[in-house]
């Protein structure tokens, strides 16, 4: 008679769902890594890059630098950095759809932080595809320099860095990825080699744009660049008491506004 445990691991293979095919590098603008397979995003729909109000050097020197990566050059590995909701994560994939309306062969290729670990077998499938990739983690952090040393050996120095054809592109709210502590002037041995750990990982992206708070001009230009792109009608002061309400003024506020706005005029955006 068959072993029980041999019947009950086929059976659960048989109710188990075959794992998705990996979608087609070549075939899409947008893709998503879990870890094991990629797969094509969904409904990509970037920001029109010029819609975005009061990051222009960032804007061009992330497009430029994309460009570059496009045509087979010379490219960095990119750190958007500061304030939350200032327009880090949509200038990244707006400037990805900038690239590829001006005829790059460039992908997005979306990676989680969790999924870190799994970054060198992601650059083995990209490397040998004819096309230019961004492979973008969002919102990334570390709570000590420890935990970032596997992402240093990816970006420079490892045995298993990625490929030409690949840069990656992190955005995090600090701008040395790991949390500083006036405490770790005292506890080191030689307090510069506790601070240099800390600072390494951030050192070996090419391309730093910082993004900084947004005062109340700026997000009363970034509504008006909507409501114009909508039809909405604007109202400045309608905008700003919004922003009071919510505690908080950035780029993520104003769409948020925009989209009530939107809503009460029964219009879809």
């Amino acid at each position: 008679m068959t072993d029980p445990l041999l019947r009950i691991a086929a059976a659960l293979e048989r109710l188990s769902p075959p794992p998705p095919p990996a979608a087609d590098p070549l075939a899409h603008p947008a893709y998503g890594w879990d870890g094991a397979v990629l797969s094509a995003a969904r409904g990509f729909r970037p920001l029109p890059i010029e819609r975005l109000v009061g990051i222009d050097a960032q804007r061009d020197a992330l497009t430029a630098n994309l460009a570059r990566l496009a045509a087979g050059a010379a490219a960095h590995d990119v750190l958007l950095w500061g304030a939350r909701g200032t327009g880090k994560s949509a200038l990244v994939k707006a400037a990805v759809g900038q690239v590829q309306a001006d005829g790059g062969r460039l992908a997005l290729v979306e990676a989680p932080a969790t999924a870190l670990a799994r970054l060198p077998a992601l650059f083995a499938l990209l490397a040998p595809v004819e096309r230019a990739f961004v492979v973008f983690v969002d919102d990334l952090g570390f709570d000590t320099p420890a935990d970032g040393r596997a992402l240093r050996s990816l970006l420079e120095g490892g045995a298993e860095g990625r490929p030409p054809n690949v840069r990656l592109i992190v955005t995090a709210n600090r701008r040395h990825l790991v949390p500083r502590d006036l405490k770790e002037q005292d506890s080191a041995i030689n307090p510069r080699d506790g601070i240099d750990d800390a600072l390494a990982l951030a050192d070996r992206f090419g391309l730093s744009l910082g993004f900084h708070v947004v005062d109340q001009d700026h997000y009363v230009a970034i509504v008006a660049r909507y409501c114009a792109a909508y039809d909405l009608p604007f109202d400045g002061q309608e905008a700003i008491n919004w922003a009071t309400k919510r505690g908080s003024r950035s780029g993520r506020v104003a769409w948020q506004y925009v989209t009530e706005l939107a809503g009460r005029h029964g219009k879809a955006i």
